[in-house]
This record gives structure tokens, C-alpha cells and sequence, in this order.
């Protein structure tokens, strides 16, 4: 078996009163520490702007100097593990690096990664990240630097040793660990068969093979109502600014928070359920490499943000990582405008409401999504001949002969 990389594995944990009072200061220590990167950095930032002539830097280096210098001079700060530290100051770092990389590359705003903010106590959740060197499974529990041990709900195993842990706390209050492992591609039998996967609102997604379409699951619209319900219950007891909020307004707050976790939780668990069948009846996978950002603002955004389109790509594609599979991602640009059989394309965009594809050129008729579908194989380079009722069609047109298809 190869090796398919690392992956994330996550547990609940059971944590004693003595060991939240533990992580919460932990995490008081750490939400400072990267309060104290985001102060240098706007400094850094006006000192550069101000003397463009003498740069000054603010890297991992510094920081790691500004970690020392504070070290040495609060105690309070020492009383905490360095390892938690140290990697609050290496995840700004990076958070830093990506969104100067986009301003340099002169991102859109609305697609930049924005630079660091500051995190307040009443609203960032706790979250602390834990080297080697800061943790260790002893008896089935996880004993952090600090002395703090926690209970881990083991619902599997572990496939190999961690080499790190991201402690946390969602916002109904459980606690998770997430353990970060090397794995192995875990084969799964040769079918011989291909498909097509086309991304869409009336279905999450539409495949080469009518057996493993995805129909939009409505998880959302169907805890709307509750939802509405808990929503409304919030703006009666909304507080004034300034003033505490009620039991009452917390209370509704927390059903709120529940619901929505309920709802996630159950795209989730849908996009991995069809991701597996797919996986398992398939050998390659070319799949429409969409973005559904732009639908955010456009007047399907509540379908397709319930459709979960994002997460169900992402399902499906660490699934065939997983097992091996040949994944290929297809750019979606005229998919709907080519025709799978001979490769002529339409000259004008099909609007939404036309869900039938005409070719003009070799008079073949299908569901436009479907026609998609084997789009996606022919540009994939697969036999479409592999996949279900699809044959091989015509000569490639200069759009499907573009290289750089990316196999992961």
C-alpha cells in the first residue's frame, strides 16, 4: 500500500473541571501572544509605509524574539506550556504570509485571504495546537505540556502515531482533539468503469450514470422552520448594547448554534455516504472542478449553499485519495455549451431555465446535465465508452485538448 499522506482524525473529548480551567488559560496565554503579533505587525506596516526606503520585517524570526523576550519578563506567561506558544506564532505567520501573497498577486478584496485581526475573549473559540514534543497518549487518555489529561471518546483507532493534536472547543461547548496522521492508500477492487461528475442546484450532482445521481438533500429547508422559530426567539430578547445578555437569550442562542451543527453534520455525513459509493463502483473520477463562491450572489444562494456543493467536491475527492482512485479535475468553463458526442459547441450560453441540450451540429438531444457529465470524461481524457449508456464521441475540440489536468 502507498502512502496517501496525512489526514485529520477527530474525537471528542470528556474534560474535568480542572482540566477546562487548564486549556482556558492556555488559551489566554496563546490569544495573547497572537494579540501581541498582530500589534507588531500593524507597527512593522506603519513603519514601512511611513520609511519606504528601510524595510522592516516581521517573520517567524521576530516573533519567535518578541516570544522570548515576553517569556522572560511575565511570569504568568511562563507558567504556561512554550510548545502551544510557539505554534500560535507559526499559524499567524502563515495567516500573514498568505494574505500579503494575495495582495502582492493583486487579488480581487473580495477574494483575498484578509490580514490578522485580534482575537477577543468573548467571542474567538479556544484553540490550541500541540507538537510532539507537547503531547503523549498514555492508557487511552491525552496528557498535554502543563499537566493537563483528557479523556479521548476513542470511536476508532488510530491508523498510525499522531505527530500533532489541535485542541478545541466548537460553539456548543465540546471539546474535540483532532490528531494529524500519516496514512496508507487503502485499495479497493478494479471495476473498469468511469464517471462523470457535474455539479448543479436541482441536483447536488449529476453523474454518467443515472444510479449514483446525488439529489439535493434539503437538509436546510428542512430545520428552516425550527430555525426561524430559534432566530426569532434571539431578536425578542436581543440585549441593548451594553448590557449583559439573558439566560433566555442564551438559551435560544445555544438551540441556534445546535441546529446549525445538526444541519452540517448531516451534509456532511450525506457527501461522504455517496462519495464511498462512487469511490467503490468507479476506478476514475473526472470531476467538474467548480467554484460555487460566485452563487453566493446570485438568487440561488440559499439552494446552493444547502446543496453543499464545496463540501461534497471535497468528500469526494479526499475519498478517492484515500482509496487510490484516479480523481481528475476538469475546468468548468463551456461545459454546458459543448456536446459530449461529436464536440461542437453551442454559440451562445444556455440559460438555467432551458434543462434540455440540442446539439445543432450532430442533432443529439439529452438533459443538459447529463450532457455535462460526459463532457467532464471526454476532457478528462477517459473512454467514455467505460462509462454507463455513454459511447465515444467525435474529434476534441481545442478546449478539451488543454493539458495541465491535475490527477490527485
Amino acid at each position: 500500500m502507498g502512502d496517501a499522506g496525512h489526514a485529520r482524525y477527530t474525537y471528542r473529548l470528556r474534560v474535568s473541571s480542572a482540566a477546562r480551567t487548564g486549556l482556558m488559560a492556555e488559551w489566554a496565554r496563546c490569544r495573547w501572544v497572537w494579540n501581541e503579533c498582530v500589534a507588531m505587525s500593524r507597527k512593522v506596516h506603519a513603519a514601512n509605509r511611513a520609511n519606504p526606503d528601510d524595510k522592516v520585517t516581521c517573520g517567524p524570526a521576530q516573533l519567535d524574539k518578541l516570544l522570548t523576550d515576553a517569556r522572560g519578563a511575565m511570569a504568568w506567561l511562563r507558567e504556561g506550556a512554550s510548545v502551544p506558544q510557539q505554534q500560535t506564532i507559526r499559524d499567524f505567520a502563515k495567516s500573514r504570509a498568505k494574505a500579503l501573497k494575495d495582495i502582492k498577486a493583486k487579488q480581487p478584496v473580495r477574494q483575498r485571504a484578509g490580514m490578522p485581526r485580534t482575537k477577543r475573549k468573548r467571542d474567538a473559540l479556544p484553540t490550541l495546537n500541540y507538537t510532539t514534543r507537547g503531547f503523549r497518549l498514555k492508557d487511552g487518555r491525552l496528557h498535554l505540556a502543563g499537566g493537563i489529561a483528557l479523556t479521548v471518546v476513542w470511536s476508532r483507532d488510530l491508523p498510525s502515531t499522531p505527530s500533532s493534536v489541535r485542541v478545541y472547543r466548537d460553539s456548543l461547548g465540546h471539546w474535540y482533539a483532532s490528531f494529524v496522521v500519516a496514512t496508507q492508500v487503502q485499495p479497493l477492487p478494479a471495476t473498469g468503469r468511469v464517471l462523470g461528475v457535474d455539479w448543479g442546484v436541482k441536483e447536488t450532482a449529476t453523474t454518467t450514470s443515472d444510479a449514483h445521481d446525488l439529489p439535493h438533500p434539503q437538509h436546510g429547508k428542512t430545520a428552516a422552520q425550527k430555525l426561524a422559530r430559534y432566530q426569532r426567539m434571539m431578536a425578542r430578547r436581543k440585549p441593548s448594547p451594553g448590557q449583559a445578555a439573558s439566560n433566555g437569550y442564551r438559551q435560544a442562542q445555544a438551540q441556534t448554534a445546535k441546529l446549525h451543527k445538526k444541519v452540517a453534520r448531516q451534509r456532511q455525513d450525506t457527501a461522504r455516504k455517496w462519495a464511498k459509493t462512487v469511490v467503490r463502483d468507479h476506478d476514475a473520477i473526472a470531476v467538474e472542478d467548480f467554484r460555487p463562491k460566485f452563487l453566493a450572489k446570485s438568487t440561488m444562494a440559499r439552494k446552493a449553499a444547502d446543496a453543499a456543493i464545496g463540501a461534497t467536491r471535497t468528500a469526494l475527492i479526499e475519498m478517492g485519495r484515500k482509496h487510490g482512485r484516479d480523481i481528475r479535475l476538469v475546468h468548468p468553463a463551456h461545459t454546458t455549451m459543448d456536446c459530449a458526442q461529436c464536440g461542437a459547441r453551442t454559440k451562445h450560453a444556455l440559460p438555467l431555465s432551458e434543462r434540455t441540450y440540442l446539439c445543432t451540429a450532430c442533432g443529439a438531444v439529452s438533459p443538459r446535465d447529463k450532457n455535462s457529465a460526459r463532457v467532464m470524461l471526454v476532457r478528462a481524457g477517459l473512454n467514455p465508452a467505460g462509462a454507463d449508456r455513454v459511447r465515444a464521441g467525435g474529434p476534441l475540440v481545442p478546449s478539451q485538448r488543454e493539458p495541465g489536468i491535475p490527477v490527485l
